[in-house]
């Protein structure tokens, strides 16, 4: 087999800064130096060409847009290269790998988004070992398949699925955890893969990518203390068509007659609401407190251990997809391992 063709698509982010010693400024990386200025590169088995953003954005100001750029490049160049590695602000990482998932169907190549929390340039940076080896298992094949078939994140020596992830951390290097499912890989003298946990595209599918994103959507937090006219002014927002409703524990609420009538006359309207705990990890069980059983039986539907990234991520998603008829049923089933079946 001919050495694996790896594209690296730059779209901004700590990882693509270098610091001028001279005045102690942060200024864009040349991409296309890539290679030079990182020489260990040429160590790799594989071979890397580069793909940058014209405008290098923060990852701040990430908005769906872009994560249609990003799609667009890897469907441009898909035959061209066996795998892609996303360089990204770490901030809204974990967005952008849960919305990309959805996008980008049935693929069989490995997507892996990593950036690092100090530039490319600082002397104690993480920068080049998430990015040597992200492309390696972004080259990893076996049996002239690539092993990773699947959109993940690789930060801090872990790989992960990218829908299964939150950023955890401003300060450390491990930055980022998968609350409710292992790493699929760690890097150490070994790169040690779980195969088992690798998830793969559907027999007989053919690659294709979604370009349509609601943005007609919110993430609410439920706290003690929340004002009813202030929760019905959010729930009539002209134009939402969903809404991602951080919940108590496993999908508890408040049981006020104003709160469960308000999301009762919402969901009557069209409205989603998807149920997500605000606990670092575990699952929504609703019906399993009173607390919960109200909202089951009114239509709130669960996202069980989805990260709140990948729920509001799924639901824009699914808000622009053609013949939803069970909408329920449709966000509660997984669509490529972003919550338990």
């Amino acid at each position: 087999m001919n050495k694996p063709n790896i594209l690296l698509i730059y779209t901004g982010g700590t990882i693509g800064m270098v610091k001028d010693f001279k005045t102690g400024a942060l200024k864009a990386f040349n991409f296309d130096q890539l290679v030079d200025r990182i020489p260990e590169l040429h160590l790799l088995d594989c071979s890397i060409d580069t793909y940058s953003f014209e405008v290098p954005i923060d990852s701040s100001n990430m908005q769906p847009v872009m994560w249609v750029q990003m799609a667009e490049v890897i469907e441009q160049y898909y035959d061209q290269f066996d795998g892609f590695v996303i360089l990204h602000g770490s901030d809204t990482m974990s967005y952008s790998a849960s919305a990309l998932s959805f996008m980008l169907e049935n693929i069989s190549k490995p997507v892996i988004l990593t950036g690092s929390q100090l530039p490319i340039g600082d002397l104690r940076t993480d920068a080049k070992e998430n990015l040597i080896t992200a492309i390696q298992i972004a080259a990893l094949h076996e049996n002239n398949q690539p092993v990773i078939q699947e959109v993940c994140l690789y930060f801090e020596y872990k790989l992960y699925r990218g829908n299964r992830t939150s950023k955890v951390s401003a300060e450390l290097f491990n930055a980022f955890t998968s609350p409710n499912i292992p790493h699929l890989a760690e890097s150490g003298v070994n790169l040690k893969i779980n195969k088992a946990l690798l998830h793969r595209p559907r027999v007989g599918s053919t690659f294709s990518i979604h370009k349509e994103m609601s943005q007609n959507v919110m993430i609410l937090k439920v706290f003690p203390g929340i004002q009813q006219r202030l929760f019905e002014s959010v729930l009539n927002i002209e134009d939402l068509e969903g809404l991602v409703l951080e919940t108590y524990g496993s999908g508890n609420a408040p049981t006020e007659s104003w709160f469960i009538n308000t999301l009762a006359k919402s969901i009557q309207r069209g409205l989603k609401v998807i149920n997500v705990t605000q606990c670092p990890s575990g699952s929504v069980l609703m019906g399993k407190y009173e607390t919960s059983t109200e909202l089951k039986e009114i239509g709130v539907i669960s996202g069980k251990d989805i990260t709140t990234e990948a729920a509001i991520t799924k639901l824009m998603f699914l808000l622009k997809q053609p013949r939803v008829d069970d909408f329920k049923s449709r966000f509660e089933t997984p669509i490529c391992g972003e919550m338990e079946d």
